[in-house]
This record gives C-alpha cells, structure tokens and sequence, in this order.
C-alpha cells in the first residue's frame, strides 16, 4: 500500500482532474490543502488472462441496424472526508504508471527533500556534533534562563578624578580664627607666578573672555559668559563689571590650613588658575569669602562644577573642610555623582618668595589729603562706582595714590577693580 501526500504551497488540481481507478481516500490522513486529497493505492491481485472467446458468426446480410451511441460518462471524484485526529507523513515512493510525467518528477522531488529531512532528523536525535566549516565564523551559545540578567555596573572613575572620591578624602576639622589673616600673607597681587611676561589677572581675563581686544599682555575689551550666572557681560578695562574670583577664598584658605604653610606656597594658591575665575562684580561681592556651606552660584546647572572645583583645589593644596561644609558639597554631589573634578598642572610652590608680613601690628599713617588733580592724579570721586562709570580704575595699594582714596572691601591690594 503506497500513500501519496500533497506538500503545503502546492497549487491546486485542475479543474476535473480525477485520480486514477485504484486510488481510494484514505480517511487516516489529515486535511490536505485545497483541493487536494490523500490516497492509498491498493495495487490489484494478479490475475490470469481471461480465455479469448471465439468470435461471433457472421451477421444475415442486409441493412445492420441501427443502435443509439451511449452518452459519455464524467467520471465523478469520490468525496473527500477529512480525519481530525493528525497522523505523521509517510513518504511515498514512485508513483503509479498513470500519473502524467511532470507529476512523476515533481513527486520525486518532494521524496528527495523528504528523505534529506529525515536524515537530518536523525542525526540530531542520536546526539552527532556537526563540525562547522573553516571559514566559518565563531559563535557563541545563546543561553536562555529564566533569572533575570545582572546588569552591568558603570565604569568607575579614576579616584584622582572623581569629585565625591576627592571629597571622601578631604579631612574634616573645625574652622580655625581669622586672627592674622590680611592679603599680604599671600604675596604681590596677581604676580607673574609662571613667569611668562603677564600678570595673573590679564592671564585668567585673557582665558575666560573671548572677543577679546589686547595690547601686549593687557586685556582691553571683551565679553564674559558668566559662569555663576549664565549672563554675558561687557568687560572695557577700567570700567569695572568683571572680577577675577578665589574659588577658593583666601580668607577661607587660611582658617581652613593655610596658616601653616610658607610664603612660597601661599602666593601659588593666590594665582593658581585652577583656582580662578573670571566672573561679575556684584556676584564676586555677594561670594566674599563664604564656602559651600553659605554661598552657591545662582546658577543652579553650574554647582557641580563649582563645588567640584573647590574640592580639586583643597585637596591639591591639602586643605580641610568644615562638617557644614562637607555636608554642603556632598548634597550637591549626590546629584552628579559622575562629577569629574578638574585638574591643573600649576606647581603649588612659587619659584621666589612673597614679601613677607610680620604678625606684629604696625602704625599705619592716616591717609594723607588728596592732591589737586593738576598734580597727575586722576579725578577724586565719592565712590569707586563713580570712578568705574568715568572710566578710572583699579588703583594698587603701594603704587597709586588713588587707592588711599577708596575702601578696599575684599582686601586685596585694589580698588575700583
């Protein structure tokens, strides 16, 4: 018995196609596609030629007569009753003789993939490890689970880098008095420390600003993008609106380990540029000499890189911090804590030495009265503000007259700055 099964994606039979005699409907098969039936094929018992029987006698002569031709008979195909229950295929093997040809090899084909099919079957049953080609690439297995996958952690920063790592190290200690401290004790304000022909403040305008208009080392003109604020600011020297600020006070250094340290170093920390920056007047005035604890910039997207910098210059020059302070830059930290704190390559010793200020008191003279203008001096104001709006300014202590004239708020040596 030889079953016949139609593969999926045949197309269907032609119209009045009929199979042959001796196939029947095999009611143990599944649904075929459209049009299509399973068949079994009963081949027919061998049976022995019937005899010839002798041939009939003449007919009488005369008119033969005349019998109707029967009407054509249709072959009608058995109908085709479909079986729930699946069955796995059989192949089939050759065909019956009355099949056309293109059926014949057609079938044929769908025999040599079948067979293909269950050779491969079989060697993956029995557990065979097929060797990949040469050429072929390397692939790792795909293992599934049902645990949930751990998740990579973040690359971690170099501790020398991190800003909260930097802040973990800082030690904690109570902030020590003022007594002593005037800006003297850092040496000559803005000293050409790194000894390249300008002084430290036309360097930081000179790095902060840009369309900048310059004479030699000296910064004329040019525009700050605040970074406290976020405003641009026109800067013309000598008409004030732009300050060059400790990031770190100076005040705030000494009561917290610079009280220690010697000259050398002290004027260092006054114009290392990884502790300045170039900023506006009035945001300068409002910082004064406050740490974390009671100031912050107004502009809330630059703290982190604030209080970053103010940890990369403690630790650097190996400075302490107050709890409150600690506090204060940690919570602001928590919400960076990716913060990378910024590193500066300035040495933390001068080559030479700052003049040096002795802890005794000294007298100092009242200010003597000032002189007429046609004696070369500028213009005499009433406040620093007034001098800045008439185009005069800054005045150095030791150098020009007019700084006896005016408060130095932040005592740094100069006025209307």
């Amino acid at each position: 018995m030889a079953r016949f099964q139609v593969p999926p994606g045949w197309p269907p039979p032609p119209p009045g196609w009929t199979p042959p005699p001796e196939w029947q409907p095999d009611p143990s098969w599944p649904p075929a596609p459209p049009g299509w039936r399973f068949w079994v094929v009963d081949p027919a018992p061998a049976t022995p030629s019937p005899a010839v029987p002798p041939p009939p006698p003449p007919a009488p002569a005369g008119p033969a007569p005349t019998v109707p031709a029967p009407p054509p008979q249709v072959p009608t195909p058995p109908p085709f009753v479909p079986n729930p229950v699946a069955a796995p295929p059989t192949l089939v093997i050759g065909a019956p003789a009355t099949v056309p040809w293109y059926r014949r090899r057609l079938w044929q084909v769908v025999a040599g993939v079948a067979a293909v099919l269950l050779v491969a079957s079989a060697l993956s049953s029995s557990g065979e490890k097929q060797t990949p080609a040469a050429s072929a690439p390397d692939i790792a297995p795909v293992v599934e689970s049902s645990a949930p996958l751990e998740s990579s952690p973040p690359t971690a920063l170099p501790p020398n880098r991190s800003a909260p790592a930097l802040l973990a190290a800082l030690p904690v200690k109570g902030r020590a008095p003022r007594t002593g401290y005037s800006r003297d004790r850092y040496g000559q304000a803005w000293a050409d420390v790194d000894r390249n022909g300008c002084d430290t403040r036309n360097d930081t305008l000179r790095r902060d600003l840009r369309a900048i208009v310059a004479s030699a080392c000296v910064v004329l003109s040019g525009v700050l993008e605040s970074p406290y604020t976020g405003r641009s600011v026109r800067f013309v020297r000598g008409g004030g609106g732009v300050d060059i600020d400790h990031v770190v006070s100076l005040s705030d250094s000494w009561q917290k380990g610079a009280q220690q340290w010697s000259s050398r170093k002290r004027l260092a920390f006054a114009n290392d540029p990884l502790n300045l920056l170039a900023v506006e007047s009035s945001v300068n005035q409002a910082k004064s000499d406050s740490d974390t604890a009671s100031w912050l910039p107004p502009l809330k997207s630059y703290r982190c890189a604030f209080v970053a910098r103010q940890v990369a210059v403690k630790a650097k020059f190996k400075l302490w911090v107050t709890a409150p302070e600690r506090v204060a830059m940690g919570r602001i930290l928590s919400g960076c804590p990716q913060q990378i704190a910024p590193t500066g390559d300035a040495p933390t010793e001068a080559t030479f030495d700052a003049p040096v200020v002795r802890a005794t008191p000294r007298t100092v003279a009242p200010p003597p009265p000032p002189p007429p203008a046609e004696a070369g001096t500028d213009p005499r104001f009433g406040t620093c503000r007034e001098a800045k709006a008439n185009g005069y300014g800054p005045y150095y202590r030791g150098r020009d007259l007019e700084y006896d004239w005016y408060r130095d708020a932040d005592s740094d040596g100069i006025v209307c700055e």
